[in-house]
């Protein structure tokens, strides 16, 4: 019982700063993304077992150029398409290998691509545009909760077939699906209360956040097994680690930001 309540006092805490955040203005957002940053590189540095302040000064530098100062239109479609490849990649090593091969030169594509770039993408879509639209990012972290709540309680009522037992035993097929469906099922109740873009942006994006954010949470849960720990990190009681509650959006992020720029470009 206590446990539960702590758990619960937690999450209202970490939701309560990030809406208010979103809401303050579009620099608020961005630097509160820059500073879990910080926190997710130092838990995924840990589960690295890397040690270095390189990382530090490249997540401050890059979340500058793109993130503040919005460096260059090209430079940050070159970001993307490399940062999309190098998660993909990664998506491969989760398939076809039983050990992501982490060699001192990959541990730092992992944290360049796989998490500064993919949070400098979060913090991108909401102002993807050119306006800073608070509502879209709500909206988009409105279907991750709804997603991974349903997959939760699908999964542990439902559930009979192993998604990917060797990584994540208690991830099912059917709790999968059920995250998948409520999640469109909440892009429609966003779209009506938003008033925002198409019906079918936010199906899509729906679609898109359920399958990549599934894949962010099995490749993070990889790493977590390869490194012999349960949680990323401890900062918030009941949840493990900040790049435990961020993991599916991170992964997802660089792939919505694409889905939504392509949809802005051939209309």
């Amino acid at each position: 019982m206590k446990e539960n309540i702590i758990r619960g006092l937690s999450g209202i805490m970490y939701v309560s700063i990030l809406v208010v955040s979103i809401f303050s203005s579009e620099f608020a957002f961005t630097t509160l993304f820059l500073l879990f940053g910080v926190i997710c590189l130092r838990e995924l540095q840990r589960l690295l077992h890397l040690k270095s302040y390189l990382g530090y000064i490249l997540l401050f530098t890059l979340f500058y150029l793109f993130s503040y100062a919005r460096w260059s239109p090209y430079a940050t479609l070159v970001l993307l398409m490399i940062t999309i490849f190098v998660n993909l990649f990664l998506v491969k090593d989760l398939m076809l290998v039983n050990k992501i091969p982490i060699f001192e030169k990959k541990k730092y594509v992992i944290i360049i691509f796989y998490l500064i770039a993919s949070l400098i993408f979060l913090t991108l879509i909401p102002s993807y545009t050119g306006d800073f639209t608070p509502e879209l990012v709500i909206g988009i972290f409105s279907l991750i909760w709804i997603n991974d709540t349903f997959a939760y309680l699908v999964g542990k009522n439902f559930g009979k077939k192993k998604l990917f037992e060797r990584i994540s035993p208690k991830k099912t097929v059917e709790g999968f699906l059920g995250g998948l469906i409520f999640s469109g099922i909440a892009g429609y109740i966003v779209f009506l209360i938003t008033g925002l873009l198409e019906l079918h942006t936010w199906i899509g994006m729906a679609i898109i956040l359920s399958i990549f954010g599934t894949l962010g949470d099995l490749i993070q849960s990889k790493f977590k097994r390869q490194a012999g720990v349960k949680d990323s990190g401890r900062l918030m009681p009941g949840h493990g680690g900040l790049f435990d509650r961020l993991d599916s959006i991170i992964f997802a992020s660089p792939f919505v930001y694409a889905y939504l720029q392509i949809l802005n470009y051939v209309s």
